[in-house]
């Protein structure tokens, strides 16, 4: 025979941030970090400032389209 108490409810976690105590989605952790470090080391390098086009010698592709056009 099925027991006749309802099921309790699961508390859900929480962690306390500067914004307040905040509520953990069950099945869900939070992110900590060491996991937000590991995100930035996987990803690929960038330039910090935009870079300046290499246009002498072999890679001046302006100069190589202006001798395909003699």
């Amino acid at each position: 025979m099925a027991d006749s108490a309802p099921d309790t409810p699961v508390p859900f976690e929480t962690e306390a941030t500067p914004e307040g105590e905040q509520t953990l989605v069950p099945g869900v952790r939070p992110l900590t970090d060491r996991d937000r470090l590991a995100l930035l080391t996987a990803r690929p390098l960038a330039a910090r400032v935009p870079q300046k086009p290499l246009d002498i010698g072999l890679f001046d592709e302006a100069a190589r389209n202006q001798l395909s056009l003699l």
